[in-house]
């Protein structure tokens, strides 16, 4: 078996000085037990820092597990630069890990006897969230849907089926990734993608898990959204992609009805509250239409399970 570790990475020179040198010895580790190959993939999505020229004298100054640097040329968003790194790979298994991720130096070993199973397509890990002065135990998720929407929510940590796995720290095996059209780009440039293509696998009949003894630390105040993105435009991306979520992937009947009967309440919910961020999001939705049409025709074609079993199977 072989492992590829891609990192996307904006402006995170100072995150990849700390924590690669984490990853390389968690695959060192990997290898010494179980005797995998590796390989780790950093894609540089148009950064302003020294990304380039310190990840060059890194791999010069390497001996031993093979890094490859990707360059964007121009700052593209986090799901078409995880893409790019995806395709670049050449292992079975792909695991991503944000550069504000440190993982632990055993963290690989629990994710891959789930792959022993040829229908398990992902594997999240245990996420211990720095929030703070707080540490959140992250990792499962589970949802519902309600008023056209799914509204998703950290689930109990004592079960290993999950609704998502994380972008940020999961393994994800490559041949399904490429079956299912990796991650869906209308979401950049970043939120929902990786609960967008952990959905699409559950519905086309794929198994998903959560892993407790697979950890890592994650410092998401020290993740480039959070330090230089506004709130405002944090926010009307994400009232836009939970729109694009429910139009590219809900196909029972009751959830569409919902969605459409639901929408003019929460357009004029959003007028008396002035709530711009969500009317802006749902603008921006509209306008893209025609692509979203698109990409839901091409991710129905291989769509097996029903919306409602999903549901129904994770919150078990």
């Amino acid at each position: 078996m072989k492992v590829s570790i891609v990192i996307p990475s904006y402006n995170g020179q100072q995150l990849l000085a700390h924590n690669l040198p984490k990853v390389i010895s968690a695959l060192e580790y990997a290898k010494e037990k179980e005797k995998i190959d590796s390989e780790i993939i950093v894609v540089n999505d148009g950064s302003s820092d020294e990304t380039i020229s310190f990840m060059e004298d890194f791999i010069k100054s390497h001996k031993g597990v093979p890094i490859m640097l990707k360059d964007n040329g121009r700052n593209l968003g986090f799901s078409p630069t995880v893409n790019n790194g995806v395709r670049a790979a050449t292992g079975d298994i792909v695991i991503l890990l944000n550069t504000d991720v440190t993982p632990d130096r055993d963290f690989i070993l629990p994710l891959l006897p789930y792959f022993n199973d040829n229908l398990t397509f992902a594997v999240g890990c245990m996420d211990k969230s720095v929030e703070g002065e707080k540490i959140v135990m992250r990792g499962r998720g589970v949802g519902i849907w309600k008023e056209g929407y799914l509204k998703h929510r950290l689930g109990e940590l004592d079960k290993n089926n999950t609704l998502w796995v994380s972008g940020g720290s999961g393994a994800f095996r490559r041949s399904l990734w490429e079956k299912l059209g990796g991650l869906c780009e209308l979401y950049k440039p970043y939120y929902w993608e990786d609960i967008d293509l952990s959905y699409r696998a559950l519905k086309s009949g794929y198994s998903i898990y959560f892993e407790k003894d697979s950890t890592v630390i994650h410092k998401h105040e020290e993740g480039v959204i959070k330090k230089t993105q506004p709130n405002s435009k944090i926010l009307t991306i994400v009232n836009r992609n939970q729109n694009i979520f429910t139009l590219l992937n809900a196909t029972d009947r009751s959830i569409l009805l919902s969605f459409i009967f639901h929408l003019p309440i929460h357009i004029l919910r959003a007028i008396k509250n002035k709530d711009k961020l969500y009317l802006s999001g749902l603008t921006k939705t509209f306008l893209m239409l025609p692509q979203i049409s698109q990409m839901r025709s091409r991710y129905q074609k291989l769509m097996r399970v029903s919306d409602h079993d999903v549901i129904t199977k994770i919150q078990a």
